[in-house]
């Protein structure tokens, strides 16, 4: 399938394509850079849509999916920017996780209602996919859905999956579907640790990507369109970013950072968060209910011992500090807790799914009362059982990563085709 250009907008004196056009498998070429104060500075796929007008959504009725980062640059929501411009026709709104104005904790939502502030009807999407989502979609009366939200770069954050819900909802109701891209928080180097095996798919993790993706949003919508949506693709547009570089972390972009949900305080937070989240199938705190959630972890019964394990690894990028917390809420709540604080020294060299499975290694060897949650929710964090079943029979942290490394050198080669910056 070719693509066509939508649009065109001049950026920073250089022409760059607004939007791309892709029913199936296909790439785009690159967007310009645009300059101030000597450093690039990033425009999202909502800034170069409003600037030009609006011109890609013009004689449609628009739905939005997003939450609270779908903001500007001067952080007013893209929802109450639209609503009441004359240029765009905004008739409603679909919440994901924690929902549209990000009320609900995580595993929540909030469910159907009207928003106060644009009288708009907001939909919920949350666990819903297949027809019960297109069939939202119909009964929203919008002819293009929109989707612009702030991932993290990990599989198990569930945005992306709401993502690839909504293509497919999206074609099934026969609506058009236009990705404004927002920039990989922990940059689109590289894709990282094991890739998902279908028979452990779950709103986690859908389909057979790795745990650290290193793509945007509107990559990996291309991807899912091509890869695994393509018996019935949507209908595909993309705005994409211009002044991106792929090595770029959060803090170089230039955007305000609005956490994604109540757990992803702060950039760092997503800088650990791929490896780290597996402690969700442990039962040792992941540092929900602390200030540094996914950065300390622990549980009752842990010593320095772990700590002086982990730092005796001598991973790149990383130390660990012997801690005591006591969590808030979730596991341990009101309980002093031991445990070891995750601190990254340099970011180009930390290998954050490497670490997590170093740290898993480690706890299960220093503490007697280490367990897998009886659920075996870490085989869906982690896409498959080798990860639980290699530690549980005392393989060390290089077995376990070299486990995944055909799996992962055949997605690396799927996503490059993918990839918008380069």
């Amino acid at each position: 399938m070719t693509l066509s250009r939508r649009g065109l907008l001049a950026v920073g004196g250089a022409m760059g394509a607004l939007a791309t056009t892709a029913a199936g498998p296909g790439t785009a070429v690159a967007a310009g850079r645009e300059h101030g104060a000597g450093r690039t500075r990033v425009r999202t796929g909502f800034d170069r849509l409003a600037a030009d007008g609006y011109r890609l959504l013009a004689g449609q009725k628009v739905g939005v999916v997003t939450n609270p980062t779908g903001i500007t640059t001067d952080v007013q929501h893209i929802v109450d920017v639209m609503h009441p411009d004359d240029r765009v026709n905004l008739t409603a709104v679909f919440g994901p996780e924690h929902g549209f104005r990000g009320t609900a904790q995580a595993g929540g939502s909030e469910g159907r209602y009207d928003d106060p502030a644009t009288g708009l009807p907001v939909y919920d999407t949350y666990l819903k996919n297949g027809q019960p989502l297109a069939d939202i979609f119909t009964a929203s009366g919008v002819d293009t859905v929109v989707f612009d939200i702030q991932d993290v770069g990990a599989r198990f954050y569930t945005y992306i999956w709401t993502l690839y819900d909504c293509m497919e909802a999206a074609a099934l109701a026969g609506k058009r579907f236009v990705v404004l891209d927002r920039p990989n928080p922990v940059t689109g180097r590289a894709a990282l640790g094991p890739v998902l095996d279908p028979a452990f798919a779950s709103f986690v993790g859908r389909r057979e990507i790795s745990q650290a993706h290193g793509m945007t949003v509107a990559e990996l919508a291309l991807l899912f369109n091509a890869e695994f949506l393509a018996a019935r693709p949507v209908e595909l547009d993309i705005v994409k970013m211009s002044g991106w570089r792929r090595a770029d972390f959060f803090d170089a972009t230039g955007l305000p950072w609005v956490p994604p949900s109540p757990n992803m305080p702060t950039p760092e937070t997503a800088v650990v968060y791929p490896g780290t989240c597996l402690f969700e199938g442990t039962n040792l705190s992941e540092g929900r209910g602390t200030t540094r959630p996914f950065e300390l972890l622990g549980a009752e019964g842990v010593d320095h011992r772990w700590a002086a394990a982990a730092n005796a690894l001598d991973l790149p990028g990383v130390a660990f500090r012997e801690a005591y917390f006591a969590p808030t809420f979730s596991k341990f709540q009101g309980k002093t807790v031991g445990g070891v604080q995750v601190h990254v020294q340099d970011r180009e060299s930390f290998d954050p799914v490497r670490t997590g499975i170093a740290l898993l290694v480690t706890a299960k060897r220093t503490w007697s009362g280490f367990a897998w949650r009886a659920d075996n929710a870490i085989d869906r964090l982690s896409g498959n059982t080798r990860v639980r079943t290699m530690i549980d029979a005392g393989a060390d942290t290089d077995e376990v990563v070299g486990a995944w490394a055909a799996d992962l050198a055949a997605f690396r080669k799927i996503r490059k085709d993918h990839l918008l910056y380069r």
